[in-house]
């Protein structure tokens, strides 16, 4: 039986192949990073807490899961501190946004179950359903639910690329990182992110449309309404 060897990559043996070498690998470290830095300096100024957050009338709230039909305990931290906002009169209309593409799956809906049973009327609460990935729930908020300015809601280590695809979409916002234990699932959300980055550079300069845009929806004109003629009765 004839047996095949399988050959292992020859690293350079000239100082020059090598210098070459380690150059091409620094400029692919410096490339795979430019993002990320794009990201946390075009971000440091809109980055606040649920305390000095500048009072704003829509809320928007990116969905992160769901446990048996549940928020998971990150997104459930997410949209504590938007019913905290409420609570204290810092905004008036909360707009969920998450992953409905499959019947069993709904997290637009189980994000507004869970506001509710957390102080905020349901009338407060508009759900955008197809948010499936931040780039498409920022143009979503902009073009279909007319969001000119919001506090966007989410983990540390996603704020900011929600922050910079929020304005690049033409929302205004400051962004709210919400504390998290770091656990495993903390580290891999800032690996990823790394990648993450990538992709939302590349959303930023393309501006592609959203996998699902559709018709304008009223429903957070219609709920600043409400507010408005609550605020004044």
């Amino acid at each position: 039986m004839r047996r095949f060897r399988v050959r292992r990559p020859r690293l350079p043996r000239t100082r020059t192949g090598q210098r070459r070498l380690v150059q091409g690998v620094v400029a692919v470290c410096v490339l795979a990073l430019l993002p990320a830095t794009w990201l946390r300096v075009t971000t440091d100024d809109r980055l606040r807490t649920t305390a000095d957050v500048p009072r704003t009338d829509v809320a928007v709230v990116f969905g992160a899961g769901l446990w048996d039909g549940e928020p998971s305990p990150y997104l459930a931290h997410r949209l504590d501190a938007a019913a905290e906002l409420y609570r204290a009169g810092r905004i008036e209309v909360v707009l969920v946004t998450g992953d409905n593409s499959r019947e069993e799956y709904d997290e637009p809906d189980a994000m507004r179950a869970y506001l509710t049973r957390h102080g905020v009327p349901d009338t407060r609460i508009v759900s955008d359903y197809a948010g499936f990935d931040t780039w498409d729930s920022c143009v979503r908020a902009k073009k279909i639910f007319g969001v000119d300015r919001a506090v966007l809601i989410s983990q540390g280590f996603h704020i900011r690329r929600a922050v910079a695809l929020c304005r690049t979409a033409g929302v205004t916002s400051y962004g709210i990182g919400v504390d998290d234990r770091h656990d495993v699932t903390w580290y891999y959300g800032g690996v990823r992110e790394i990648f993450a980055a990538g992709k939302a550079a590349l959303d930023a300069t393309f501006r592609p449309d959203p996998r699902f845009l559709g018709p304008r929806e009223p429903g957070v004109e219609r709920a600043l309404e409400e507010a408005s003629a609550q605020g004044i009765g």
